[in-house]
């Protein structure tokens, strides 16, 4: 079991099946990890919107609406994912959504598994995810995708995509400059990590571990502690 204070991202996505209906199996096997532990502490998870999220977004933007309102309708798909991880959690969890840092800081006093989505516009869930992990001094944050970890280029474009083991922060800033784009801090826009993110990373020097989602087996070996996993590894070290 790993210790206290983890803080772990899911995407929003993997959540749902391909068909983009709500992957019950799947909520339930990731909360089964945390059941399983003897004492699970204070751990927080923090949620994306995933695809659900971005189909609002993008029937937002058919309206014309602003990027911040996308933002918002994004921040609530995240809380309403959540809300499922909690229900199925049951007593292990805190039961309520925190929505900011200050209602995050007195749920932590109540020794629960909090889960969490989105916070304010223009911040992604893995921002949220390295700010929370900041505050509460966290170790270690883990970041759960659709895909093994970072690559030198996006895997489902490119069949020759490299995946890439271990990145310092400055070989990940080369990376998103040289994978971005206009569209970088656009409301939905997927980057396992982003410009907003970088900063947090580099100013509080977090080792940040990113594993496939899709079938918990790395999550489920990177909690026992097992230190032969496939995925993505950043830190300075």
């Amino acid at each position: 079991m790993k210790n206290k204070n983890n803080v772990i991202k899911i995407g929003g996505s993997l959540l749902f099946t391909e068909k983009r209906t709500i992957d019950s199996e799947k909520i339930i096997a990731f909360s089964k990890i945390f059941k399983s532990s003897e004492n699970p502490g204070t751990h927080i998870i923090i949620c994306g919107g995933g695809l659900i999220a971005r189909e609002y977004i993008d029937a937002v933007r058919s309206f014309e609406g602003s990027e911040a309102l996308c933002d918002i309708f994004g921040i609530e798909i995240s809380r309403i994912n959540s809300k499922l991880i909690i229900a199925s959690l049951k007593n292990l969890a805190y039961p309520q959504v925190p929505k900011s840092i200050e209602e995050l800081s007195t749920a932590m006093l109540f020794n629960k598994i909090i889960v969490m989505g989105g916070l304010q516009p223009g911040q992604s869930t893995t921002s949220v995810a390295l700010e929370v992990a900041e505050f509460t001094g966290a170790k270690e944050l883990v970041i759960l995708t659709d895909v093994p970890g970072i690559y030198d280029k996006d895997p489902k474009k490119f069949d020759d995509a490299i995946l890439l083991r271990h990145l310092t922060f400055d070989q990940l800033q080369e990376l998103i400059l040289k994978n971005s784009d206009n569209k970088q801090a656009a409301a939905g826009e997927y980057r396992i990590f982003d410009a907003v993110s970088l900063q947090v990373l580099k100013r509080s020097n977090i080792k940040v571990i990113i594993l496939s989602g899709k079938d918990l087996n790395e999550f489920k070996k990177y909690w026992n502690g097992e230190k032969d996993i496939l995925g993505t590894i950043i830190s300075n070290d």
